[in-house]
């Protein structure tokens, strides 16, 4: 299956909307990890067995990776969420967006050397600078548009001389322009509800990646009433913090599967 057909599939298997991100932090994991050389693997690797049955799909983060120079650990994770829960697909969080020749090796790095089936983009370069990744038409390629972080109002609400902010220009591009391999989702932030559904509204049934919730505060039942697709799903919602780190000592792979399996029964709830 391509990305997509993966996504969909998962939603329907596993009944769930939740992205459990992968941001490991050295400092927050549990004491059992001091001194472990290979500790980002093996935490992050425990906290995906444990949450695979209530996750549509897995978001490792690549800076957070890159900074502990864990490039390989990043590789591996993404290698053992392959073979050990086939069928979940994993979104590299890694915002890419350079000009074509620059972007080509991005592309390979993703697809190629960390085997994700998606990759998070910045539209801001322009179409040229996404193609390498828009061709891969079994990859998914995820645009930003409406962010969640506070900043998002600098630029992404400039009002164009057609009166539309220049987010929703994003989106129209995306859903009208860009995803002729049918492709493409938007970032849209769970802090941004009304945003949520004006996005909806131009783009149809187009997925969002909905960051936001838990630790920055979004809340579920706002981001399905405003995002949910026509059939009630359409959504990847996702949670790190709130997932990787629900408890500090041995039980954290079993806290974790219970703060997933909580936001997964609360989005449920409501759609």
């Amino acid at each position: 299956m391509n990305f997509m057909e993966a996504l969909r599939a998962r939603w329907s298997d596993a009944n769930s909307l939740v992205c459990v991100g992968l941001d490991p932090e050295v400092s927050k994991f549990p004491g059992k990890f001091a001194g472990d050389a290979d500790a980002v693997f093996g935490f992050c690797r425990d906290i995906v067995d444990a949450t695979a049955e209530f996750a549509c799909c897995f978001k490792p983060q690549f800076a957070h990776f890159a900074a502990l120079g864990a490039e390989d650990a990043l590789e591996r994770l993404v290698a053992h969420i392959h073979e050990a829960h086939p069928g979940i697909p994993v979104i590299l969080d890694a915002k890419r967006g350079d000009i074509g020749s620059t972007a080509v090796h991005y592309a390979a790095e993703a697809f190629d050397r960390y085997g994700a089936d998606a990759v998070t983009a910045n539209p801001y370069l322009g179409r040229d600078s996404l193609l390498p990744f828009l061709e891969r038409a079994d990859k998914g390629v995820v645009v930003l548009c409406r962010t969640s972080n506070p900043g998002a109002t600098d630029f992404q609400d400039i009002v164009a001389s057609d009166g539309l902010p220049l987010y929703q220009h994003v989106a129209e591009t995306v859903a009208r322009e860009w995803n002729a391999n049918g492709n493409c989702m938007l970032v849209v932030g769970a802090t941004w509800p009304e945003q949520l559904h004006e996005v909806r509204a131009i783009v149809g049934d187009l997925p969002f990646l909905v960051p936001g919730v838990g630790a920055q505060g979004g809340d579920v039942e706002a981001v399905v009433k405003n995002a949910r697709s026509a059939d009630g799903t359409g959504l990847v919602v996702s949670s790190s913090r709130a997932i990787l780190y629900a408890s500090s000592g041995d039980d954290y792979a079993t806290a974790a599967a219970t703060a997933a399996q909580a936001l997964r029964d609360e989005i449920n709830r409501h759609r």
